[in-house]
């Protein structure tokens, strides 16, 4: 297991585990950064290699490395407004008075 880089740098590279399936059950894929590196709100994490393929009815681990850069505080904040409003888009008011 690597250890995890410096918190203060805003940009790195890690190994990573991708694990991938694709069944009758679920399709779905999970990415989990090598030293429990947990990615913070706005971080941009890419994951580097080929194009990964899974045929029907399988399911795959697979090792890839993955480049990690780090939100500046401007970004968190607008990220987080951003999503205050998305958020309010869901609400439904309603004001009548039952009858249509």
């Amino acid at each position: 297991m690597m250890p995890v880089p410096d918190s203060t740098l805003r940009e790195f590279t890690l190994p990573c585990t991708i694990v991938v399936n694709h069944t009758w059950d679920s399709l779905e894929a999970h990415v989990e950064l090598d030293g429990d590196l947990q990615p913070d709100i706005g971080d941009k994490i890419t994951v580097h290699g080929d194009q990964i393929t899974v045929p029907f009815g399988e399911s795959r681990t697979l090792r890839r490395l993955a480049t990690v850069r780090r939100a500046n505080w401007l970004e968190k904040a607008w990220i987080r407004i951003q999503a205050f409003f998305e958020l309010t888009e869901l609400y439904e008011v309603n004001f009548t008075t039952g009858r249509l």
